[in-house]
């Protein structure tokens, strides 16, 4: 470095400069082993922009001097203060912000009057016609009670109100009476489902049967008609 070398290349290159300068002087050194210099004008260029860039330097700040005093002072005396004021000063904001959200707790807006959801807001609209809760069943039987939705239209048939009124109607609250939200279609199924009963009761006059001298099996019925006439 000293003799003006060139520093770079690869490991044998430098190697080679360096055994060349070997008890050799600087100006007996060749100029392909030499550093190349700067000239002069672009040192001069150079070193003319840098106190340029220096003293714009120091005069912006010579005219921010108050605002930089300023600030020193203000992190000093935060950094000044104690543990217990600076909390204070973090649960303000906090205070401020809790404050805004009971604010906005208000009643939601809900002009279609959909039905809220888990987070205490109206659902989608596309989520209600989904559910088909834009349709209302009516059931009679609960006494004109209105359903929203084929879901909780269904799930009524089992709850107690629907009980209830099969109760009051002395219909029995079975799988046969399932979709019926009408009094008079559940009395009149009732009636045609005790009459199918009483059909298929046992009735010893026509299911009963007896056997006559000839081996030919009659009714009960016909076989006293028989007996009566003196034909057997």
């Amino acid at each position: 470095m000293a003799l003006g070398l060139k520093c770079g290349g690869t490991l044998k290159e430098r190697a080679e400069r360096l055994f060349a300068s070997k008890g050799v002087g600087a100006g007996e050194l060749g100029r392909d082993a030499l550093a190349k210099k700067a000239d002069d004008a672009k040192e001069h260029a150079r070193i003319s922009a840098l106190a340029k860039l220096e003293g714009h330097i120091r005069c912006i700040g010579s005219v921010l001097g108050e605002e930089r005093d300023a600030t020193r002072e203000n992190v000093e005396r935060k950094q000044a203060r104690a543990a217990g004021e600076n909390e204070d000063d973090e649960e303000e904001p906090q205070a401020t912000v809790e404050s805004d959200e009971e604010e906005d707790d208000g009643v939601p807006y809900n002009p279609k009057n959909l039905p809220l959801g888990w987070d205490g807001k109206p659902i989608p609209y596309w989520l209600y016609k989904l559910h088909g809760l834009n349709i209302s069943y009516s059931c009679e039987i609960c006494g004109n009670q209105i359903y929203k939705g084929p879901k909780a239209f269904q799930k009524h048939f089992n709850e107690w109100r629907h009980s209830h009124g099969m109760r009051c109607l002395g219909i029995p609250n079975t799988a046969h009476f399932a979709n019926i939200t009408h009094i008079k279609d559940a009395l009149d199924l009732w009636n045609k489902i005790k009459g199918e009963k009483e059909r298929q009761r046992w009735n010893p006059d026509l299911d009963e049967e007896f056997e006559d001298s000839a081996g030919n099996v009659v009714t009960r019925k016909m076989y006293e008609d028989l007996k009566r006439q003196g034909l057997l």
